[in-house]
């Protein structure tokens, strides 16, 4: 394990330098940074039933293209997974975790609630497949494994890990328990803040943005799919996430890119899949259009509802066409153990310095997950 280099330590909370510090102490100190730096809001009195919450930002600038009660406070779901997954590169940006790692499935992860892998407890998946079972699958047990590697044990260490990044990345309206995004009814979110996520992890993270496009992976024999509808219907859509509880709603970010424009779009509270996809196009649509970018026709979309009242916007229906033999390609099947290799910190993208919150990883020495046990179908938390 590799210590931590200039440019990182410059990145750090204000700790004594006169000498880099070992990782388990580095991550220490930043691990009690981060728990007695952690504001706790109060509980969420209503979510706001039926009424959406949507924002559309200019990813290199941040520029607002247009908004719908970006700041009302909700439960993120499953995109509480981009700052777990935001977590894993700073890890992997550090050094302090690495690709191939064997990232350890204990009792209370194997016990969250699907949508789920289905891990065994004493196996082990790498942190690409936790990272890829995220994007994908939405995979609770792997999500909260993955925090129980970075937060040393604890997944409530790596949520509150998790808050202080979030803070110091000026979203200041969130709040995590979770690793997951399974509900908690402290776990707190805006759609200002998640397009906030959403921008960072573009341009601090460039040389992993490209597993949120990941269109499937196999993992044990089993071909997983991705989750996100809005990679096959919208032209320039390469990415991010889905979410959806009950208490929630269906939640969306996505980012897509045409003649070099970037947009960050997040939609809360949707009623169905179908709204959720056709509100984000719309909203998409018209932000390109602010940007000046020519249309684009929808090829899967036979619906171009407009978008006028909150009223009719509850109503509107997405039909998508069934695509004629897409063809499969399996692009993201994680790769044999290379041991040895750890990924060395880079520079960042777009003037942005990233602070790291320290990764406190527990030893691990099986590089090799045992077969998992039968995928469990559900629909209630992606």
């Amino acid at each position: 394990m590799r210590h931590a280099t200039t440019a990182e330590n410059n990145m750090l909370p204000k700790l004594k330098r006169k000498k880099t510090p070992s990782l388990r102490k580095w991550v220490g100190l930043l691990a009690g940074l981060a728990i007695g730096t952690t504001v706790t809001y109060g509980k969420a009195q209503a979510q706001y039933a039926g009424q959406l919450s949507s924002i559309v930002v200019d990813a290199r600038t941040g520029a607002v293209l247009s908004q719908d009660d970006p700041d009302l406070r909700r439960y993120p779901a499953s995109l509480t997974k981009l700052m777990t997954l935001y977590m894993t590169f700073n890890a992997l940006r550090a050094g302090a975790i690495s690709l191939d790692q064997a990232v350890p499935v204990s009792i209370h992860a194997s016990t969250m609630e699907p949508s789920k892998l289905g891990l065994v407890p004493g196996s082990h998946l790498t942190v690409e497949q936790a990272i890829l079972a995220l994007v994908t699958k939405s995979a609770n047990d792997a999500a909260c494994a993955l925090g129980e590697l970075i937060g040393g044990g604890s997944e409530p260490q790596f949520a509150a890990m998790m808050t202080q990044q979030a803070h110091y990345l000026g979203m200041s309206n969130t709040t995590f328990r979770n690793a997951s995004g399974l509900p908690d009814p402290d776990q707190m979110t805006t759609a200002r803040d998640l397009a906030t996520l959403g921008r960072r992890l573009i341009s601090d993270f460039p040389e992993y943005y490209h597993y949120f496009s990941t269109p499937y992976f196999s993992f044990h024999r089993r071909i997983i799919p991705n989750h996100n509808p809005m990679l096959k219907v919208y032209a320039g859509a390469d990415g991010m996430k889905t979410g959806y509880t009950q208490e929630a709603g269906r939640n969306l970010v996505t980012s897509a890119i045409r003649d070099n424009v970037r947009l960050v779009g997040v939609v809360m509270g949707a009623s169905s899949n179908n709204q959720r996809s056709l509100v984000m196009a719309n909203q998409l649509d018209r932000g390109f259009d602010a940007e000046g970018v020519a249309p684009v026709a929808r090829p899967l979309m036979l619906a171009r509802a407009q978008i006028g009242t909150r009223t009719a916007r509850n109503h509107h229906a997405l039909i998508m066409a069934a695509s004629a033999h897409r063809r499969v390609v399996e692009v993201a099947s994680a790769p044999a153990a290379r041991r040895g290799r750890h990924v060395m910190a880079m520079p960042v993208s777009g003037g942005h310095h990233v602070r790291l919150i320290g990764a406190k990883v527990r030893p691990a020495t099986a590089t090799s997950s045992r077969s998992a046990t039968k995928h469990h179908a559900t629909h209630n938390h992606t």
